[in-house]
């Protein structure tokens, strides 16, 4: 089932397709579409059924394929512009990452509150990733695929910020990603992010200009964070553990790294900037702890470098 918000074949100047994320249906993510565009604007959102977003991503991947192959075929000359919310974020960077011949013809790609880097609460329910449900599919880190894409397709990540660094359910980190413009919103729960009133100002600035970010400004604690992140492993979680850490290493800028070993055995690592505000926080289960302690010793050696 999809929802075709508006078509007037002779005038369109855009295909706009928006999707919902996971135990949704494309209601919310409709309003917002029909916000952000004219009434000649083919605007196209697939529902995939809240129960099948339950199970495994592939079957939804290849729905929302299969629509836009057919209305891209029936708008051949029209470009794209892209909104995904949450699980409709990795949807489309699937979709696209199997159509790069469609790449020219995408004006924009709007991501709201995707966990490209995985989800911290699939990688919970599901530690070993052998398959339970969706969890395995929401879990993987895409973030390489997402840079890679962004290298190519002007880009915006919106995340929101509830006070810990999560709307939530996903944490600002894992939202974050090379090459894409960033926008991190107070106050907005994940589910409020799909629709809310802000975000049709925010996202028609970004569509009047769009721009690749091909050579991002990158200080210290961006080339820290990135370094952890590469961490087998690593999973981007929300600041509310910060108090536990300790300073582990302490940069000439004021940036300092912090750990910390939960009750569980889980090793926590985070940044802060010199005013000791939390930039990042992740962790990894036990068995990657050897990668991690792996990970810091290199820092340590290289902390000239940083």
């Amino acid at each position: 089932m999809q929802t075709v918000i508006k078509i007037d074949r002779e005038n369109s100047d855009f295909l706009v397709f928006v999707q919902h994320g996971w135990t949704d249906d494309n209601k919310d993510i409709s309003r917002l579409a029909r916000a952000l565009t004219s009434p000649s604007t083919v605007a196209i959102a697939p529902s995939l059924g809240k129960l099948r977003t339950w199970w495994t991503i592939e079957p939804l991947i290849q729905q929302v394929e299969q629509i836009a192959t057919a209305t891209i075929k029936k708008y051949p000359a029209k470009p794209i512009r892209i909104i995904g919310h949450s699980m409709g974020g990795l949807i489309w960077l699937e979709v696209l990452h199997r159509h790069p011949e469609w790449w020219q013809k995408v004006d924009s790609l709007v991501l709201l509150g995707s966990p490209i880097g995985g989800s911290d609460i699939s990688r919970i329910i599901d530690p070993l990733n052998i398959g339970i449900g969706i969890a395995r599919d929401l879990g993987e880190n895409r973030r390489w695929l997402a840079e890679k894409i962004a290298r190519n397709i002007p880009t915006l990540a919106i995340a929101s910020d509830l006070g810990n660094g999560s709307d939530g359910l996903v944490p600002v980190g894992a939202t974050k990603f090379v090459h894409s413009q960033f926008i991190c919103l107070p106050d907005i729960t994940h589910a409020a992010l799909k629709c809310h009133p802000s975000l049709v100002s925010i996202i028609k600035n970004f569509w009047s200009n769009p721009q690749l970010l091909t050579s991002p400004a990158e200080d210290l604690a961006t080339k820290l964070i990135g370094r952890l992140q590469s961490t087998p492993g690593m999973t981007d979680a929300h600041w509310g553990d910060f108090a536990f850490g300790q300073v582990y290493l302490s940069f000439a800028n004021g940036i300092t790294l912090h750990i910390w070993k939960n009750l569980l055995g889980v090793d926590y690592v985070f940044v802060a900037d010199k005013n000791d505000k939390c930039l990042y926080a992740g962790y990894v289960g036990w068995l990657h702890a050897h990668d991690l302690r792996k990970t810091l010793a290199e820092i340590e050696a290289q902390i000239d470098f940083f």
